[in-house]
């Protein structure tokens, strides 16, 4: 039986994009789609892991952190 998986190749690693096979060893058909003819399976870029744990945020999530009166575009 046939199964499909994504996954982005880049400099010799594979990075799935979904499931992961669960097989030990297969015989795999790879089919090439150069990154430029499809953007949406660029891989994103992560922080630094040297920044983790640096980020701060200013005030509740559920309310603003800055009173409506700050707010020029609300004037």
């Amino acid at each position: 039986m046939l199964q499909s998986y994504e996954a982005i190749y880049d400099h010799g690693r594979l990075t799935w994009l979904g499931d992961k096979p669960s097989v030990e060893e297969a015989h795999v058909i790879v089919t090439l789609l150069p990154a430029e003819e499809a953007p949406a399976l660029k891989r994103k870029r992560r922080p630094s892991s040297r920044i983790a744990g640096q980020g701060k945020i200013p005030g509740d999530i559920i309310a603003p952190a800055a009173s409506t009166e700050d707010w020029s575009a609300l004037v």
